[in-house]
């Protein structure tokens, strides 16, 4: 059995996150029609995409996730390694990042908001209404600890031009969750889009093979094509949780060319 079919399964993930800096602004942006097969089987985070994990899951991750979640994931979080260290690490301080662009609201890409104290949160408003909806929020495992901490708010309806100019731009790949967001960045070197949760792994897009557990499938399939169609547009898809791809990704404070 190979490690991404049973990582394709999983029901929660990796975390996927990045800071770049936009001139004097800083933002840390929050990754066919077959079914794979279902194996029971514990897949993990790592060091090098967890930083979106709260620091309480370094030492107890069952006292912050609970004890179902726990037990589902394999959490290698060494201390150093939540979004504040990496932040300060390239010189960045975590209380003067003003925006933080979260794609959905599960425990492995809100966790470490709590680091990031005095930024406004952008995202989805359908996103944060579910996560307010404590049926809703129940039902997709979200938990309020991690989003709902006195954050200034930004939420966007749709596609959103960030800064105005086209190179930060927020895209709607509902699907995985009710509000979910990817993101679209241009750089020197071209077009690149953090597809988050919208797209595990290289073969999601390839051969459209969904996780086994999705807000809404049909969403989660127009969401691929629209990755797909930014693809043969030149861009770049940054895939969520694809370990493979994440070696192949410079690390900062090294920049992506």
């Amino acid at each position: 059995m190979k490690r991404d079919e049973l990582l394709e399964d999983a029901d929660d993930d990796q975390a996927l996150r990045l800071h770049l800096r936009h001139g004097n602004r800083r933002i840390r942006p929050a990754d066919g029609r077959r079914r794979g097969r279902h194996h029971h089987a514990r897949p993990g985070f790592s060091d090098r995409t967890s930083q979106g994990l709260h620091p309480d899951c370094q030492h107890d991750p069952a006292g912050r996730l609970g004890t179902r979640l726990a037990g589902l994931f394999r959490i290698d979080f060494k201390p150093g390694k939540e979004v504040s260290a990496r932040l300060e690490a390239i010189d960045r301080d975590p209380a003067k990042i003003d925006l933080v662009i979260n794609s959905h609201f599960h425990f492995d890409h809100v966790g470490g908001n709590a680091l990031i104290p005095n930024a406004t949160m952008l995202v989805q408003r359908r996103e944060w209404e579910a996560g307010m909806a404590p049926d809703t929020a129940a039902r997709h495992g979200y938990n309020p600890r991690d989003f709902d901490l006195g954050h200034n708010l930004r939420l966007v309806d749709g596609e959103h031009d960030v800064f105005g100019d086209g190179s930060v731009v927020c895209l709607p790949t509902h699907g995985h969750t009710p509000g979910h967001q990817s993101l679209r960045l241009r750089l020197e070197g071209g077009e690149v889009v953090l597809a988050a949760d919208a797209c595990y792994f290289c073969r999601t897009l390839r051969e459209r093979r969904l996780p086994r557990y999705v807000h809404d499938r049909e969403a989660m399939l127009t969401s691929l094509d629209r990755l797909e169609a930014l693809e043969r547009g030149g861009a770049r898809i940054f895939f969520g949780h694809d370990p493979e791809f994440w070696q192949t990704v410079p690390q900062a404070p090294a920049p992506i060319s």
